[in-house]
């Protein structure tokens, strides 16, 4: 089992790793607190390492497990077990986002949604929290992997030489 799938296991672990690096990022240029007004725009340009990720992780499994051909649907599917694994390690991820990376982020995105009449304080604090980005993330994360495991299959499927 781990010989079938330890590519996409590796790769799933990675790109959780690299989401954590990503909110390290963020927080570190403010996106958190100081520019938090910003994060909602800014947040998106994780598509590009994510996609990326993606595209690396199926060539890996190309070149590494099917010897250098691959069909679409083994791409795919390889794609959809990535997704699983990050939507299995996504609560793990967001503890340690919102617990040791970024304590204060909740804090600050209520404050400032409330300041800006976008929500009630009553509407933000039951949004803003823990338990539902934990909810939302392990939801988005297979719903998201699996559309870009779609999408990258077609460009990472190579048929054997005759």
């Amino acid at each position: 089992m781990i010989k079938k799938y330890g590519i996409e296991l590796k790769w799933g672990v990675l790109f959780t790793v690299m989401m954590l690096l990503w909110m390290l990022l963020e927080k570190g240029l403010g996106w958190h607190d100081e520019f938090i007004g910003k994060h909602a725009l800014y947040t998106n340009f994780v598509a590009l390492p994510a996609i990326a990720f993606y595209v690396v992780a199926l060539i890996d499994k190309r070149k590494n497990y099917y010897n250098g051909t691959m069909s679409y649907l083994q791409g795919f599917l390889s794609g959809v077990i990535i997704s699983l694994v990050v939507m299995i390690l996504s609560p793990l991820s967001q503890v340690i986002t919102f617990m040791f990376i970024t304590p204060d982020y909740f804090e600050h995105i209520i404050q400032y949604t409330v300041e800006q009449n976008h929500m009630t304080l009553e509407q933000a604090e039951n949004y803003f929290n823990l338990s539902n980005y934990i909810r939302q993330s392990t939801l988005f994360a297979p719903l998201m992997g699996i559309a870009t495991s779609a999408i990258v299959a077609v460009f990472v499927k190579r048929k054997a030489k005759p």
